[in-house]
């Protein structure tokens, strides 16, 4: 029965037609770089990406004050700009989801944790199980986790995709985000793998990177992951949502991936539902280019 399941992984890895080449997939995104990005950096678009972000606190000095002002500036946000829509999520460890639960006082931005071991996934099933349960019940409406990256080199599918499952049902319908840390898996080849046994294994979104072990976010891993989500529609009609996470600061990056997004998967998942960056200062620097102005509100 367990050769059977590895082999129902390794059909579906081998059933997939995206390009694995890291050269072509290199002259893919540059091409739709170079022909989309300039028209796609307009106001509306900014304001959408705004819309997009996980305003994400994930620092070794985080304290229940701190994560409590955090949360205060999307607040403060809210009031003071009510002709702008807010960021997507607030995004934190998972042990002030309650602290963002309590004083969140914005019905559309979801309460975001890191959760399983945050960032390296070192640590029993049983635990990280317990910590994503207790942030849901806590007030976590999303849960980002990392892949097994052990299991993963040492394809053991069943095993990885076994502990993504046991992760899920701990969320307890809530969304679960699981994050590939393609600065690791640094080839295409292993990226798209990742790709299919995460969603395989009931990923609501793949997301690029922690940002915290390995280098962040690239176009190159967002075009492989976001071509592995369209097949992966084509096979199942699953919409599965694509975030970018690591590194991304300014407008103009958070534009480029918009355009990978717009290009490979269309304009169905130009929707915060599917499309979600990770970030801490690319709120500030959106809105500032939509302003005009150098305030910084987050």
């Amino acid at each position: 029965m367990a050769e059977q399941i590895q082999n129902k992984y390794l059909a579906a890895i081998k059933g997939s037609n995206v390009i694995e080449d890291d050269a072509k997939v290199k002259a893919e995104v540059e091409k739709i770089i170079e022909e989309h990005a300039a028209e796609n950096n307009t106001r509306e678009v900014q304001e959408f990406l705004l819309n997009t972000v996980d305003l994400t606190t994930l620092s070794t000095t985080d304290s229940e004050r701190s994560v409590a002002a955090f949360t205060q500036k999307v607040n403060d946000y809210w009031r003071n700009y009510p002709d702008y829509k807010n960021v997507a999520g607030i995004c934190v460890y998972s042990n002030f989801a309650q602290v963002v639960r309590a004083n969140l006082e914005v019905s559309d931005v979801d309460v975001v944790v890191c959760s399983a071991s945050f960032p390296a996934s070192q640590a029993h099933l049983e635990t990280k199980i317990a910590e994503t349960a207790l942030a849901v019940a806590d007030g976590a409406d999303e849960v980002d986790i990392v892949i097994n990256m052990g299991y993963f080199l040492d394809e053991a599918y069943e095993e990885l995709c076994d502990e993504i499952s046991e992760i899920k049902h701990a969320c307890h319908g809530k969304m679960l985000k699981v994050i590939l840390e393609t600065g690791c898996l640094e080839t295409a080849s292993n990226i798209k793998k990742a790709s299919i046994l995460a969603m395989y294994s009931g990923a609501d979104f793949i997301k690029t990177s922690t940002g915290k072990m390995y280098p962040g976010a690239s176009l190159e891993a967002a075009y492989v992951m976001c071509q592995c989500i369209k097949e992966y529609y084509e096979k199942h009609g699953v919409m599965v949502g694509f975030k970018a996470a690591g590194g991304i600061r300014t407008t103009e990056d958070a534009v480029k991936y918009y355009t990978i997004v717009k290009e490979v998967l269309g304009e169905k998942w130009l929707d915060n539902r599917y499309f979600r960056i990770g970030a801490s200062s690319l709120a500030n620097a959106l809105f500032q280019s939509f302003t005009g102005t150098d305030k910084k509100v987050f």
